[in-house]
């Protein structure tokens, strides 16, 4: 084996390149590939499906891009029931998906290597549509609307650092849906699902050739389920589905050198809000401040503690499946866009690209955080219970609610995106080096009023009575970069090198993030017709003005670098390994929630910080055969410096008696490993899986403690340093794993092929909590979990264009929370509620194939 080893290093004059990958996992694969050379197909494959990916912004097998990448066809979507971004969970190395502790399923976060998204900040994993970034929110970490997942040429889940070659830079990652592109044959499909919870779906495409020069794909989508979270105060189900969504394509090819792609898309999503579950009150720290006190609850009612603990005793005793809340919920996502992508051939070397696009996102809701009768934190309370619905629980008290919101209430997030790219790519020196240039252009700014009213900690006896804050408030962001990345086929400087390559990348990022934001409350205590702002208890002004007197605005620019420096090696056609290190940053934002201003030697919180990220990664990707067996093996190391983490919290101004929030930053130290491997042992069988350990630490976190806390460095005083840099990190599950099997039977004489597919995935145990350590925040860690899901597909029934299955995900029916309102310790919120994932789903897919699909 070893003199084996040696013939190849010696031949290609490449020993320095050992190290590149972990050599107790090189030396057998290589001595297996060298004997897979002999027998593999053409291009290397060696029986393992393919599918072409546009990591580096061209088409190429995924096994030949130096990158840690996940790639998903359109069939393994469907069979793994993926529809929406928290199906995803466990299905990439190192990807943690969920809310992220926010009151609306439609915010899934996506978290790869421990970078991920921030309240108010922009996303660490932009995920693209088209190669265009989809609209991220402000007030939800939010990307886009429902629909995105239908018709995919495939999915692309990109780990680690990206700024050199795509639109928007980001620390985490990018993740790449690429949608069917209208082709010359005529031909679509359509399908329809049937199941529990009165599961509605439909979905469908067709393709319409209109001439050589001209093709249309149209595509739509409509889902309608049942919740499975039951709110005994309004008989409603809440965690429903309901949305549709439309997309058209237009390929357009005047000449053989000239191609335009239109895509334009909508979605409309409206559901019945979070069923989320109250899990208790922090009866000690509201006693403190005067909210309520241990006294009989026969004598002063809503003032005693007893009222908070009966109202979670109501809780658990109704379970994880139903709630009870004070409004009548709901979450509603208006997004539509258009992007054009034009592509001219100048040469057979020589190709410039350019990528435009307009997009609006509308997005509203109500939320009940404390999930309970109670009025501890209610947003945009809207439609209340009608009086006598509703007592105070423990005691025979009725309720009587007023001051709904509904006529006032204004978008949360209400924003529109025009981005554009210009680029050109080129080859040079027979094709031994590959370039590409460009710049990028990103505007995303409020398309109209957005704002909130909310109740916090309205005192037990006075449930109903108290009139909601309300706040007003405006991000914008603008991105210009210029970038350019090549990579260098080290043959055409020595033929002992060939195969050999070299990539740099360099871009240059200017951002300019401002934003405005005014929030006053209302208080019996003051004259009539007089509110106290939000950022000073002891700015009274009048209501007319209060949008003016009480707001205060920010900016920020930025210039940095992002870069990177890889170097990757074909050892043989089947097996490559690479090297790289990469960095890149995350544009901090605007805090329409400050309290503190820089005024008086305070600081000044009103914007945030970037993040920065370097990361170091070594992996090798193989395809090989041991007999007649393919197997594909891919692994990938690699050691992040994290600068700067956004980690946003509560926060509180002693000196004007205001509460707000804030965003932190940190240091942290990412390390982890992730493996990707498959094997198909017999013709139509294939068994596979995924492993990723993350190992994420903080090295330096600190912070001025508004209100006083404990902390690593025990019990600080309000005003005082508090040392954060013990807590385990937040949204990491260290150990995330899967495995599938995928089986094929054709049934013979044209009745069809049999399908299985099975999966089960596990996720270890996640902390969600910024600041607080574990025994201060009830809930912040999510406990462990497995899911397992399973397909069978009847496809071509009777050779027709018919497929029929039947599909369940979480067959096991497991209980699993998959997010936390970590606010037990913050400001007056003081409550734990919690968010469980999907029960068993199961139903009856029905799908037609016509023409060529």
């Amino acid at each position: 084996m070893n003199s084996c080893v040696s013939r190849i290093s010696k031949r290609h004059g490449i020993l320095l390149l050992a190290g590149v990958a972990p050599s107790a996992l090189l030396f057998p694969v290589l001595a297996i590939a060298q004997t897979a050379e002999q027998s593999a197909d053409q291009g290397g494959q060696v029986g393992m499906a393919e599918i072409i990916v546009t990591a580096n912004r061209r088409e190429e097998r995924g096994q030949d891009v130096p990158i840690s990448i996940t790639a998903l066809s359109p069939q393994r979507l469907e069979q793994q029931g993926v529809n929406k971004e928290q199906d995803l969970q466990a299905s990439v190395p190192s990807l943690v998906v969920g809310p992220n502790g926010q009151g609306s399923r439609d915010s899934n976060s996506f978290t790869i290597r421990g970078q991920g998204a921030t309240f108010q900040a922009s996303p660490g994993v932009v995920v693209y549509m088209n190669e265009v970034p989809l609209p991220a929110g402000i007030t939800l970490s939010q990307q886009g609307g429902p629909g995105n997942f239908i018709d995919l040429e495939n999915m692309q889940v990109l780990s680690g650092p990206q700024g050199t070659l795509f639109g928007r830079n980001t620390t985490g990652g990018a993740v790449l849906l690429v949608p069917k592109k209208p082709n010359d044959e005529f031909g679509g499909w359509i399908k329809g699902e049937y199941g529990n919870y009165d599961r509605k779906y439909v979905e469908g495409a067709v393709n319409l050739p209109v001439n050589d020069k001209l093709a249309i794909r149209v595509v739509g989508a409509y889902h309608d389920r049942d919740g499975y979270t039951h709110d005994v105060v309004w008989n409603k189900d809440r965690d429903n589905e309901h949305w549709y969504s439309g997309r058209i394509g237009i390929l357009f090819k005047p000449t053989e050198t000239i191609s335009n792609y239109l895509m334009a898309y909508g979605s409309y999503s409206k559901n019945n809000g979070a069923g989320l579950i109250n899990k208790g009150f922090n009866t000690a720290a509201m006693a403190g401040i005067g909210i309520c006190g241990d006294y009989p609850v026969a004598f002063v009612g809503g003032y005693s503690c007893d009222v908070y603990r009966a109202t979670t005793a109501q809780a658990d005793a109704w379970g994880p499946r139903k709630t009870g809340f004070s409004t009548d919920t709901f979450a509603k996502t208006e997004t539509w866009g258009i992007s054009n992508t034009t592509d001219i051939e100048l040469s057979d070397a020589l190709t410039l690209r350019n990528i435009v696009s307009y997009q609006k996102m509308k997005v509203g809701y109500r939320y009940d955080g404390d999930a309970t009768v109670l009025q501890q934190h209610d947003v945009d309370p809207g439609v209340l219970p009608a009086p006598g619905v509703v007592t105070l629980p423990g005691t025979s008290i009725p309720v009587t609610y007023s001051y709904p919101t509904l006529a006032s209430e204004l978008p949360r997030d209400n924003f529109r995106v025009w981005s554009e790219e210009l680029q050109l790519q080129g080859k040079m020196l027979d094709g031994h080096l590959d370039w590409t240039i460009g710049g990028f252009y990103f505007d995303q700014r409020p398309d109209g009023l957005q704002g909130s009213r909310a109740n916090v900690y309205c005192i037990g006896l006075m449930t109903g009575q108290c009139e909601p804050s309300v706040a007003q408030y405006g991000t914008s962001t603008v991105s210009k970069a210029l970038y350019g990345q090549a990579t260098l086929n080290l043959g055409a400087v020595s033929p002992s090198l060939e195969g050999v390559r070299l990539t740099g990348g360099y871009r240059q990022t200017w951002d300019h993030v401002y934003g405005f934001a005014t929030q006053y409350n209302f208080n019996a205590a003051l004259p009539a017709g007089t509110v106290v702002c939000g950022k000073d208890s002891a700015l009274v002004v009048p209501v007319g003005t209060a949008l003016d007197s009480c707001a205060f605005n920010g900016s920020q620019r930025w210039s940095e670098p992002s870069w990177t420096v890889g170097l990757d090696y074909k050892v043989m056609s089947n097996v490559l390994l690479y090297g790289k290190v990469s960095h890149s940053y995350k544009a901090g934002g605007f805090n329409p929630y400050a309290v503190f201003f820089g005024l008086n030697g305070d600081p000044d919180t009103r914007t945030f910080d970037p993040e920065k990220v370097t990361t170091y990664e070594i992996g090798m990707k193989s395809d090989f055969r041991l007999g007649s067996v393919p197997f594909r093996f891919n692994v990938a190391g690699y050691s992040t410096d994290y600068k700067g983490i956004q980690r946003a919290t509560g926060d509180y101004n002693a000196a004007t008696n205001a509460g707000g929030a804030r965003t932190l930053n940190g240091d942290a130290r990412i390390k982890g490993v992730e493996l990707e491997a498959s094997m198909r042992p017999f013709p139509g069988l294939e068994i596979g899986g995924n492993f990723s350990y993350t190992d994420a630490s903080y090295k330096k976190y600190q912070y001025i403690s508004g209100g006083g806390t404990i902390a690593c460095n025990g019990v600080v005083a309000p005003g005082g340093v508090a040392d954060a840099s013990c807590l385990p990190f937040q949204y990491v599950a260290p150990y995330i794993w899967s495995a599938h099997i995928s089986a094929e039977q054709p049934l013979g004489d044209d009745i069809g092929t049999l399908a299985f597919y099975a999966n089960y995935s596990h996720t270890s145990r996640q902390y969600t909590e910024a600041v607080n350590l574990p025994q201060n925040q009830p809930g912040a860690y999510l406990e462990a979990f497995g899911l397992l899901n399973a397909s069978l597909d009847w496809r071509k029934v009777g050779g027709s264009g018919f497929d029929l299955s039947l599909f369940a995900t979480n067959l096991a029916n497991k209980l699993y929370r998959i997010s936390n309102a970590d606010v037990y310790q913050s400001g007056a919120l003081l409550y734990w509620a919690t968010l469980y994932g999907e029960p068993r789903m199961y139903g009856l897919r029905v799908k037609y194939t016509f023409g060529g699909g």
